[in-house]
């Protein structure tokens, strides 16, 4: 079992991305870091399936540019559910 890690600060939320290969998860970062404010992105193999997975922290208190469309369009349901194949 991995160790628990601790809870980002407010505004920040840390995104992890499981992908086939290391250009798909940087493209998906570099999507990210368009929209706000990131750190420098972590990758390593994802040993479950043979992938990549790539660890980025994001401040959503900190846009990058303008808001995208879709991101503004994108409010939470509010239902409170999680997904529970995460880990």
């Amino acid at each position: 079992m991995e160790p628990e890690e601790p809870m980002p600060s407010a505004g920040r939320a840390e995104v992890r991305t499981v992908a086939a290969s290391p250009e798909a998860a940087r493209r998906v970062a570099e999507v990210l870091r368009g929209c706000f404010a990131a750190d420098e992105q972590r990758g390593c193999p994802d040993h479950s399936g043979g992938g990549t997975r790539l660890h980025l922290t994001v401040d959503t208190t900190h846009p990058a540019g303008p808001t995208p469309p879709w991101l503004v369009a994108s409010q939470t349901s509010g239902n409170g559910r999680d997904r529970t194949d995460e880990s």
